[in-house]
């Protein structure tokens, strides 16, 4: 039975709901961050990575793609991923005690996130792996710090740290460095590898330090697919 016109409009807007809320959660934590509230930026940064992945399940279960919601995934990836990090590292940085104009540097986060998605959207050749860091591996890098105030609080409040991280991580997501895309091609191990080891460690990482592994476990990301690379080109 073939669908009607209604319906299949009707399954176009399914990602798009999940992906307006990945732009609603990124907008809340927004709001948060500037209250004073940096602590609970890793939460909303990982819901908006929760419902940016949902959107790209759903529209492949669906079959249904269109180029307003591939516009629409990058503006709400620039909020979420890009101006959310870029407020939390800004207070990071007044925290710190560093002058008035420095914690501004922060906001090169936003600006090579929104580079980062513009290249993704006119690139044709990252759909079995990512060039350059994805923003919200990024992003969730830089927010994830936060829990680890407890353990290396002098380093997190240290003001050369923060400043170096904020370039180092700005510049790789514009980088031509290749990342692996964690869409498994078949349901086979051949072929997945390099996925099925980057799971594998970040359950132990998780397992063995909980919460405190989120900045850990992209760190681990970056490993594997560095490695994965230089593999693939042997």
């Amino acid at each position: 039975m073939q669908l009607l016109p209604k319906e299949v409009k009707f399954k176009r807007h399914i990602p798009n709901f999940f992906t307006s809320l990945n732009l609603l959660t990124g907008c809340v934590g927004i709001v948060y961050i500037s209250h004073g509230d940096i602590e609970s930026a890793p939460y909303f940064v990982l819901g908006g990575a929760f419902f940016d992945f949902l959107d790209g399940f759903v529209a492949r279960i669906l079959n249904v793609f269109s180029d307003v919601g591939k516009e629409l995934d990058s503006l709400a990836d620039m909020v979420t991923f890009g101006v959310l990090p870029s407020i939390f590292l800004f207070e990071m940085l007044k925290r710190s005690g560093s002058n008035e104009i420095l914690p501004f540097i922060a906001f090169s986060v936003a600006v090579f996130a929104a580079l980062r998605l513009a290249k993704f959207n006119v690139d044709t050749l990252q759909r079995d792996v990512f060039i350059g860091l994805p923003t919200p591996a990024c992003a969730i890098f830089l927010t994830g710090l936060i829990f680890l105030d407890n353990s290396y609080s002098a380093l997190i409040s240290n003001t050369s740290f923060l400043i170096v991280v904020i370039v180092v991580f700005s510049l790789v997501m514009v980088s031509p460095i290749k990342f692996v895309a964690l869409k498994f091609k078949s349901r086979n191990m051949m072929g997945n590898e390099a996925k099925i080891v980057l799971m594998v460690g970040a359950l132990i990482l998780g397992t063995l330090f909980g919460i405190e592994s989120i900045s850990a476990l992209v760190i681990w990301y970056m490993i594997v697919s560095f490695v994965s690379g230089a593999y693939s080109k042997i």
